[in-house]
């Protein structure tokens, strides 16, 4: 099965351009989405998760018309949105069980066997009779998931999942999402490169409302290798150098700033070639535009 986003746009009613023309086309498997925020990703998860329309365009799930045939993509849909609420005095496999009545799985032994395997699927199972509000923020991630997943959905869409966990918990989310994308095509909507360098074969940058890059992370960062300098300047040189070379990205270190800088050919003038990452190509794009 294969998902298909044809020039598809939305404008809202104050004049933003949410979406211009995007066209992408995703396999299963992991695809990473990456922007910064207001880029217009989570127009685009929205509308792909038939939570909003489109003003114009096409996108089609296999046979199936995603902007027309909307009862037809919940049912093999899987959702998890950047920020979702739970009933906090109601326990994981209480909510999880009522949950699956919502999407339609009746049988009451099956169903609880979908909620037990989502839940040590999720490592949640030991936890499974504790409120909700007992939960960490990883395991509230883990528990949206696990909802997501009550179909056993043909498409999975993930909005920021990792915003706001601390390494160990993003570690299992990381785990768990590539156990999920072999079999499923898993859409992870994010600002943060790390989370597609570490788990997408395939990725496209969106700013502005506009897809500005597409393809595989490893082979993107290999066009940019051997292009990509350093140096650190002092606070009332910034200026002067973003007139004479192409900055992408400015940081401190110790108080001082250190500029990255882009040149088809060999910088010297105290830079220092280092190697490329997916956040230069990140960073190459987006300042493109801004």
């Amino acid at each position: 099965m294969e998902l298909t986003i044809d020039n598809l746009s939305k404008t809202y009613s104050n004049g933003i351009n949410a979406l211009q023309d995007v066209s992408l086309t995703i396999e299963k498997g992991m695809f990473g989405l990456l922007g910064p925020n207001g880029a217009g990703k989570s127009t685009l998860m929205r509308t792909l998760a038939t939570l909003q329309e489109a003003d114009h365009g096409a996108v089609t799930l296999g046979n199936i018309d995603v902007l027309n045939e909307k009862n037809e993509v919940r049912k093999i849909l899987g959702y998890l949105p950047q920020q979702f609420g739970v009933y906090p005095k109601i326990s994981a496999e209480v909510l999880l069980n009522h949950l699956a009545v919502l999407k339609g799985i009746t049988n009451k032994g099956e169903r609880k066997e979908i909620v037990h395997v989502l839940l040590h699927k999720t490592n949640l199972y030991h936890a499974r009779k504790q409120n909700l509000k007992g939960y960490s923020g990883g395991m509230k991630q883990r528990f949206g998931i696990a909802q997501a997943l009550l179909n056993n959905p043909k498409l999975l869409i993930v909005d920021e999942p990792t915003a706001g966990l601390d390494p160990s918990e993003r570690n299992r989310f990381y785990n768990l999402l590539s156990e999920i994308g072999e079999n499923t095509i898993v859409i992870l909507s994010t600002h943060i490169v790390e989370d597609v360098k570490e788990l997408c074969e395939h990725m496209a940058i969106i700013n502005q409302g506009q897809v500005v890059l597409k393809g595989k992370p490893l082979e993107l960062i290999d066009q940019i290798e051997g292009k990509i300098y350093q140096k650190t300047i002092h606070k009332n040189e910034l200026d002067v150098y973003k007139r004479e070379y192409r900055v992408i990205h400015e940081k401190l270190f110790l108080g001082k700033p250190v500029i990255q800088v882009m040149s088809d050919i060999e910088l010297d003038n105290g830079f220092t070639s280092v190697k490329a990452g997916l956040e230069d190509v990140y960073f190459t794009q987006i300042n493109n535009l801004n």
